[in-house]
């Protein structure tokens, strides 16, 4: 969710974005709502957009590390890739995102390097097995992920980056 730069020639903003899961396989979520309604609320996958020349892997683990504290990590591949169109903070965002699998053991939480606006709307991070993601009536992005998550689980990694039907909220 990190408010960088917007790409030039007004395009979508490129963003990176991690699929962390654990040793027992649960997936770690940020839980986010907008900066002045915290009934507004919804649960995300960490990452943000790429700055200035880095790579989108590069852009995975620095927002990894900034919005988790989480530096200890096996970067896989690209799983999905998704366009999504999105009112937050009083603005429209237009992202191109590209979500890669990671592993990690280290399962402690701290979110050190917060935007300001990232810590006017985060509000903290939880991991979430399959069977609780599959149940859980909050809303989550992408919006199937439960099931996306299943079928990684089931099948392993996609043999090329699956495309995400456009989301427009």
């Amino acid at each position: 969710m990190h408010t960088g730069e917007e790409p030039q020639g007004g395009g979508p903003r490129r963003v990176a974005r991690v699929v962390l899961l654990d040793p027992d396989d649960r997936i770690l979520l940020l839980h986010g709502h907008e900066p002045d309604d915290l009934a507004d609320d919804w649960w995300f996958t960490p990452g943000g957009g790429l700055e200035g020349a880095e790579t989108r892997e590069e852009a995975a683990l620095r927002e990894l590390a900034e919005e988790t504290g989480i530096t200890d990590v096996d970067l896989g591949p690209v799983l999905w890739r998704r366009r999504c169109s999105f009112p937050f903070a009083g603005r429209r965002w237009d992202q191109d995102e590209w979500y890669y699998l990671a592993r990690t053991t280290q399962t402690a939480t701290a979110a050190t390097g917060l935007t300001e606006l990232e810590r006017r709307s985060v509000a903290g991070a939880r991991w979430w097995t399959c069977r609780e993601l599959a149940r859980a009536h909050e809303t989550v992005y992408p919006t199937r992920l439960a099931e996306l998550l299943r079928t990684l689980l089931d099948e392993g990694p996609p043999a090329s980056p699956v495309t995400l039907d456009t989301e427009i909220v």
